[in-house]
Parts: C-alpha cells; structure tokens; sequence
C-alpha cells in the first residue's frame, strides 16, 4: 500500500485550517479580519475627516452648510481640514497679574483727535493702543475726514503716519493742499506689501496710524489676493499687535459691500476696538458718523459733518440742513424732531398726492421707511377716514437727506399725507412727535422732553404729542394727542382739492 501523499507547503498554508466555519462562501476568519481593517479604515477616516468653519463669525462644524447659523450668513462655510489637537505647555509671563486697582489707568486717556465730532462718537478721543475701524460707501468722504484728523492730530510729541493703498502720494499732496491739511509732522507714505508698513512704524514712532484702507494691503506670507478673507485677518491682526505693543492709536478704513454691510470677514469686526459707520447721500452735504461698537464709550452718540469744496468740517448744529424757510406754509409739509443718538434734530417730512394715470399708483420714498409710509396711508384710510389716497401716487421725502428710520416720526409722517391729501397747510411753527399705532393710537417715544426743547430753542412755539409729555418749555403750547382722529383736526377747516372736484 503507497503511502499517503503530502501536499507542498504552500498547499499546505493555503488550505484552511479545521476549526474555520464557512458561511455563505465566506469563512468565519475572512469575516473577521475584514471588520478589523474596516473599523481601522474608520478610524483613520474620521481622523482625516474634513472640518467646515465660517469665515466671518469663525463657526465650526462637522459637515458643509449653505448658510452659518451662527451668524446667518450665506455662502461663508468653507473646508478647514481636520483640526490638530495639540496641548501647549505653560509658559513664561511677560507681565506678572496684579490686582486690578493697582492698575494705573492714566496710560489708557482718551487724546483728542482735533475734531469734536469725531471725538463726541469716539468717547472723548482715541485711547492709545487703540484700533478703530471706519467704513463706508465709496466717494462718502472717508479719506477726505481722516486726512483732516491727521493734520490737526499731528504735533511735535504725537507724530502722525498715513499710509494710502489706494492712490499715489502725490495725489494725497494734493487733496491735502485743498482742504488745507499739512503739517510738518504728518508723514506720508504709499504701500500695499505689509512688511514696509511694519517698517514704516520702525522709522517714524507715530503715535497715530491712519491705513487707508486695510483691503489694498497684503502680506506675502500669505497666499491669496489682497482684500481676500485671509489676507484681511493677517493684516489687521498685525496692526493690531502693533498698536499694543507700542501703544499706538490706529484708524483703518474699511469698504461696504452692496447691502451697506462692512466687507470682509466678520473676525474684523470683533478684533478692533472702535466700529464707526460714515453715512451720507452722495448728492447731499450731510454726513454722520455713527458708533457701531465701542469699547471705551457709549454707541449712542451721533457726529455730523458738511461736506464741501473746501474740505468737511463738524456741524454743532446740523438742525437748520434739514429745513425750508418759506414765508407761508405749503400743504404736505410737517415738522418733527428726531434724535440721532442723543442728539435732537428738527427734520421736514414733505409728501405730495396727485391724480395717477396708471392702474397701480406709484409709492415713492425717499429718506424714509418705504414700510412706515405704506402704514400710515393704512391707517389714514381706515381710522382717519381719508378715503382719496387708494387711488392717487403718492410721494413722500425729507429734506436734507436725512434718514428717518425711528417710530417718533410716524405722526408727522401722517400729517404731512393728510395735508397732501386736503390740500390744506398745516399751521405754521408746529412739529409732531409720536408713534402711531395700527388702531390710530399715538403712542409715547422717548426723550420728548429733548425733542421739545431743540423745537423751543429752535423757535417752534406748538408742538403734538402723546399723552404725559413731561416738563414742557416754557412759552411753547403743547397739545396731547390720544389718536388719530384727534391729531387730525389741527388742520385748518376749508375745503379740500378732491372736495371741490366731488362738488364740481
């Protein structure tokens, strides 16, 4: 009898050992080192797995998302890469902590900037190692005002850098010769490349940078085109770190985007210190510069300014822009009191009504709520009864350029359509002052007691206004008003263009 046949090794290490089980074609042990490398492929996935972060409010998150939540912004959620955990070790202080009132806090003063306006938003002035961010919509007058604060800003013990990225040296001699803003220690530059700002800080010492704007300045350590969301970290995040460390006030102008919003991430924002907003209708002569965010003062305040030929200057008293002197009084035409910030302003609310030539009467607005105005014909034709203003375009402006945005105008609003729709003038040295609610009802606003009294310096001897209106001016005839059927009868009784037409 042969003797048994031995099979090769590799037969040997191929066959399958005797306590392997096979199911539905795969054995037992082929399952199990495929779970094993599967749950390695795992690990080394959720590992390598990408990570989405928001560009303006920094935002992160697992998965990509059209919109952040955070900050509700759309399209700003872009891939990072997995994020490193790393853990730092505990290093050398540079400044050993100290109880906070062994603090001196004379080193943080407020200096003035030679502009009151400017300083009245600021809180006083720009405190050292400051870093302010103002912005606005091209040709508003950015450069125009930061030039003038750099010239009257500039002394022998406070050096003044400005540093444009956007025109020529030359071209700043020039605007500087019109609006008469030279100064022996104001010193000029033109750059785009971060590192010569830097230098530019090393040779001069300033005391007060003015980079206009931070979107033409680019680092070379970083990739990307100037003005791009990276870029702008760098930058700013530079200058920032330099202001600090050698306790320098800095201004930086920033663009708009189209809807008005400060372009560039939102990281900006939240970095500097001062956000200021400089506002204004190109074809008028009125400027405000308005605090958004402010770490050494109130957001409150309100600085304007009048732009001319000759350069911008600040405006104490900006109430007179924002009125017509006639000798007789027009129908449509209502005077109110606004406050920008804490400051009073009386403004002129101007509305005209004629007949429309179109199956849909137009509705125009210009310096005031398109909203408001289609609330108030609303309520005018329900609770007031004005019947006549379905059917006619209507035109609503003020004048000035001013922007009416809060609720204490909707009264005067309201008149000036009555009017408009009578044909009857108002009585002359009146202003309204309330928000008018969709039942009719005249509700209270605040600081009527200011209000009242810029109207009273003002000259304006009657004034409408919600019930309990405070400490009244002396000499000036106050009239509460509960409704609109009671705000209404200020008008003078005679008969009214549409009145006239029905009787014809």
């Amino acid at each position: 009898m042969p003797p048994p046949r031995v099979p090769p090794a590799a037969a040997r290490s191929a066959a399958p050992a005797p306590w392997i089980v096979r199911r539905g074609g795969l054995s037992v042990a082929a399952i199990t080192v495929g779970a094993m490398a599967a749950a390695r492929t795992s690990r080394s996935s959720a590992k390598d797995r990408p990570s989405y972060r928001c560009t303006e409010c920094g935002w992160t998150t697992a998965k990509w998302l059209g919109r952040c939540p955070e900050c509700q912004a759309w399209g700003t959620v872009e891939e990072t890469g997995a994020p490193a955990v790393r853990t730092t070790a505990a290093g050398r202080v540079s400044t050993p902590a100290v109880p906070i009132g062994q603090v001196d806090g004379r080193q943080a003063t407020a200096r003035s900037t030679g502009v009151p306006e400017l300083d009245r938003v600021l809180g006083g002035g720009l405190v050292p190692g400051a870093v302010a961010l103002l912005a606005g919509e091209p040709g508003v007058g950015k450069s125009t005002l930061l030039l003038d604060v750099a010239a009257k800003a500039a002394s022998e013990e406070h050096r003044t850098l400005y540093v444009t990225g956007e025109e020529s040296a030359s071209q700043v001699r020039l605007r500087a010769d019109r609006i008469k803003a030279l100064s022996d220690h104001l010193y000029l530059a033109a750059e785009t490349d971060l590192s010569a700002v830097l230098g530019h800080l090393d040779a001069v010492k300033p005391s007060l940078l003015i980079l206009d704007s931070v979107q033409t300045i680019a680092s070379p350590e970083i990739d990307g085109a100037p003005g791009g969301m990276a870029q702008v970290r760098e930058v700013a995040g530079a200058l920032i770190r330099a202001s600090k460390e050698r306790g320098m006030s800095t201004l930086l102008v920033g663009h708009v985007t189209k809807d008005g919003a400060i372009a560039g991430p939102r990281l900006l924002e939240h970095l500097v210190d001062v956000v200021l907003s400089f506002e204004g209708d190109r074809h008028a002569r009125l400027r405000l510069v308005r605090g958004i965010k402010n770490r050494y003062g109130a957001t409150d305040e309100v600085g304007c300014f009048e732009l001319h030929d000759e350069g911008i200057t600040g405006l104490t008293d900006p109430s007179g822009l924002f009125l017509t002197r006639r000798a007789e009084a027009v129908p449509g035409t209502c005077l109110t009191v606004t406050l920008e910030g804490k400051r009073p302003l009386v403004a002129e609310v101007q509305a005209l009504t004629v007949d429309s030539q179109i199956p849909s009467p137009r509705r125009t607005t210009s310096g005031l709520e398109t909203s408001r105005v289609s609330m108030m014909l609303a309520v005018l034709e329900q609770r007031g009864r004005i019947t006549a203003l379905g059917k006619r375009d209507i035109y609503t402006a003020t004048v000035g350029g001013v922007k009416l945005t809060e609720p204490a105008a909707d009264l005067a609003v309201a008149l000036a359509l009555a009017s408009a729709a009578s044909d009857v003038p108002l009585p002359k040295n009146l202003v309204a002052i309330g928000e008018v609610g969709l039942a009719g009802e005249v509700r209270r606003v605040t600081g009527v007691q200011r209000r009242l009294a810029e109207a009273h310096r003002l000259g304006f001897t009657h004034a409408l206004v919600p019930a309990d209106p405070g400490k009244v001016p002396a000499g000036m005839k106050v009239v509460e008003v509960a409704d609109m059927g009671e705000a209404l009868r200020v008008l003078p009784r005679g008969r009214s263009r549409n009145s006239t037409k029905s009787a014809e």
